[in-house]
């Protein structure tokens, strides 16, 4: 909308008045003075003799939404730094929270409910921890004052006439105790010294201990130093510190993170039971099988990220994902993303077609007192092979293997081709990432680039990345490199579901592009259903001995592969994704009885 003439500008006000937005301005990104006088000296409101944009004492830029006419010129100084945002016309209250004028807004908050597990399913900087720290009593809301703290009797009567009314006073009431677990449990050696049966006995209100020890499998790292245990074992001792506190309400932010499908399917269902008449559960989860097999209930967000979110109504679970998928909440009349995402049943193989790239030969190889073995295995031109199994069990060492990686075992590498790694734990340093993924800048702009959403991390060094920043930069790096071969360890790790399921789009599509195969480790079944036309399954017992196992064809693979874990796999008949049959349910006892587990 031009704003040059008085006409212009009577047009623009008229719309200011009709239209509800929000200023973000993220004045971290916005260091360069010169850019902030322009943006004050660009504004129409500025230049017609108002005050919208204006610097403040300290030097950071301030936009008043009051005078601001939403003509969007300023943002054009620095687009991921100022935003403004018009809200949909539903959002007629104030946010329920937010974090500084001109900082990210939330409206509304997921309902916790007893008896039942209430999912929260969104992207990566819409609002989700800040929702449930609110709800368990972490953070105050402030009904969109920054500064202030909202009593107990104005947020009850900002949700008057709602479920979350009836939650709050009983919270203010004393009848409602929560737990939370934080989504940042790699904080946690840094917060607490000692064994690990230490903090559990410290926080242990039930007496509990051993018994959710033994049901969370954290007996045998009991007597383990807490700093010294893995990244899966330090999930569960959250998850359990968070379960052994005497509450009725539990909040688990990314409770799956670090584990393994086995795992996640066993905290799953751990978790499920925690679900009581007395007893209600909040969770935040990002893989869309265990986020179905979990929740009862769904709250979806939405918004912008690091600008505003909004919590829908709740939904069941199985239309709240479909609605997501979707894009479209009718009930709310809301389009938040202008495309459904869509599921693709595999089509058969033709096996004709098919040629070899190359072949590993069977080894066993002893690393430490573990042991890793392999009969000998294929990789097909364009061939994308996805590897399931344990943590533990030797998946990453098999990558390194193939990859050349690891010193102390030669002669297995993926001889005569160029391969490019990416690997599970992601180094950083002071190399801008502009430098870092130059090859991807120049041939894969519109491949990788954009999809990946990594212009605006340029000028970052990695070292001030955030670990889905990361992820992505990296990820960029392999499949640009000129190669034969990518071998990804965990890619999907720190991405949200939407970045999840684009990411497995943007790798079959580069792939292609560049006529490259992959082997792709993951612990996200939807993602590695997704990808993946072949599958390797290891076997074995963790820490001890890993068996690798085909290449499958995808049948095969996951019928080997859900044999292990004793589950079966259907269609979702609206959007076809992947979904789990309730164990001892008809058609979970069908599948099993015909032995086709997946997808029968």
């Amino acid at each position: 909308m031009g704003c040059g003439g008085a006409q212009d500008l009577k047009k623009v006000f008229f719309y200011k008045k009709t239209m509800k937005r929000i200023a973000v301005v993220d004045n971290n990104k916005l260091k360069e003075i010169e850019k902030k006088k322009r943006a004050v000296n660009l504004c129409p409101v500025n230049r017609s003799g108002g005050e919208c944009i204006k610097i403040l004492d300290d030097g950071k830029l301030y936009i008043d939404e009051v005078t601001c006419i939403g003509c969007g010129i300023c943002t054009k100084v620095d687009p991921d730094a100022i935003h403004i945002v018009n809200l949909p016309e539903e959002l007629t209250k104030e946010p329920i929270h937010r974090y500084s004028a001109n900082g990210f807004a939330l409206y509304n908050l997921p309902t916790p409910v007893f008896g039942k597990v209430v999912g929260i399913i969104g992207r990566n900087g819409i609002g989700k921890s800040t929702a449930v720290k609110i709800l368990a009593g972490v953070e105050a809301p402030n009904l969109g004052k920054p500064g202030t703290k909202a009593a107990h009797e104005d947020i009850i009567e900002y949700f008057k006439g709602s479920e979350a009314q009836g939650f709050f006073e009983k919270q203010k009431a004393g009848q409602v105790k929560v737990s939370y677990k934080p989504q940042q449990v790699e904080s946690i050696p840094k917060q607490f010294k000692g064994k690990v049966e230490d903090l559990l006995k410290k926080v242990d209100e039930k007496g509990q201990l051993g018994e959710v020890a033994e049901a969370l499998e954290l007996t045998a790292v009991l007597d383990h130093d807490i700093s010294k245990i893995s990244g899966g074992e330090l999930q569960r001792v959250a998850i359990a510190a968070c379960v052994l506190k005497d509450a009725n309400v539990y909040f688990f932010d990314e409770p799956t993170s670090y584990l393994d499908v086995k795992q996640r399917l066993k905290v799953s269902q751990f978790i499920r039971s925690l679900a009581t008449p007395d007893t209600g559960v909040v969770v935040i989860e990002h893989d869309l099988i265990i986020l179905d097999y979990l929740a009862d209930l769904i709250h979806l967000m939405y918004g912008q990220a690091g600008v505003y979110g909004v919590v829908s109504q709740p939904k069941s679970g199985k239309a709240g994902i479909n609605t997501y998928l979707s894009g479209f909440l009718k009930d709310e009349n809301v389009r938040f993303r202008d495309h459904a995402i869509k599921f693709e049943i595999h089509p058969p193989i033709d096996e004709k077609k098919i040629h070899e790239l190359t072949r590993w030969s069977s080894f066993k190889e002893k690393l430490g007192s573990f042991e890793i073995s392999a009969k000998e295995g294929v990789i097909f031109k364009n061939d994308i092979v996805g590897i399931l199994g344990e943590n533990g069990i030797g998946k990453t060492s098999f990558v390194r293997i193939l990859a050349g990686e690891i010193k102390e075992i030669k002669g297995h590498e993926l001889a005569g081709l160029k391969v490019a790694y990416k690997p599970q734990y992601l180094e950083t340093s002071d190399e801008l990432v502009l430098t870092f993924i130059q090859d991807a800048i120049q041939k894969f702009e519109v491949q990788l680039v954009r999809p990946l959403d990594l212009k605006g991390l340029f000028m970052k060094k990695l070292s001030e990345l955030s670990g889905g920043e990361l992820q992505r930069v990296h990820i960029a790096k392999a499949l640009s490199q000129e190669s034969d071969v990518v071998l990804m360890d965990e890619p999907s790790a720190y991405l949200d579901v939407e970045q999840r399921l684009r990411l497995g789009r943007i790798i079959k599509d580069t792939l292609s592009l560049s006529h490259k195969s992959a082997l792709i480790v993951d612990h996200d079944l939807l993602f590695v259903d997704t990808i993946s036309e072949r599958l390797i399954v290891f076997e074995g017992k963790p820490a001890v001995k890993g068996e690798v196992e085909g290449p499958f064809f995808m049948e095969a693979g996951m019928n080997r592969f859900l044999k292990n874990i004793a589950l079966t796999f259907r269609r979702d008949e609206e959007t076809k994704r992947p979904r789990i049959n309730k164990p001892g349910s008809q058609l979970d006892t069908e599948q099993k009885r015909s032995g086709r587990l997946y997808y029968a």
